[in-house]
């Protein structure tokens, strides 16, 4: 099993990949949850969201649509991924459901979930709205590692 980048297990919104490596989801419109900060996060907004004071990354993804890019989309889950095995890594959106459960199921991709599985692991695991519309769970679907 692999180092777990420093969210504590079964904290608010972190979610364990089969690897063990753990990544918490959440909304950007909910309080910033209590403990340490992220070291890395991946926003997902339809405009920039503000300065943070840890490293991030912005993809421009409108609220119940697909991201802008996907090209992007790969390069900044991929980053998110890499890091998480040693860093503390949040993905966030609005909500933190239907954006931020998309990037998560694609991050478990990325760790080896089938992604006709990886939907359902999110659900399961991290929130059970995740991934809020059909388009969104497709992409999972077509996501690949």
């Amino acid at each position: 099993m692999e180092d777990s980048g420093g969210w504590e297990p079964g904290a608010p919104g972190v979610l364990r990949l089969p690897s063990g490596r753990l990544v918490r989801g959440r909304g950007l419109r909910r309080p910033l949850p209590e403990g340490p900060p992220p070291a890395y996060g991946v926003y997902l907004l339809g405009r920039r969201p503000p300065d943070m004071p840890w490293a991030y990354g912005w993809l421009y993804w409108p609220d119940f649509r697909l991201p802008g890019s996907r090209i992007e989309a790969r390069r900044l889950f991929a980053e998110a991924w890499t890091r998480s095995r040693t860093d503390r890594v949040e993905i966030a959106c609005g909500g933190g459901r239907g954006r931020t459960g998309t990037a998560l199921a694609c991050l478990a991709v990325l760790d080896g979930v089938p992604p006709h599985e990886a939907v359902a692991f999110v659900r399961t695991r991290y929130h059970r709205h995740a991934v809020e519309t059909p388009w969104q769970r497709r992409y999972v679907e077509r996501f690949t590692g």
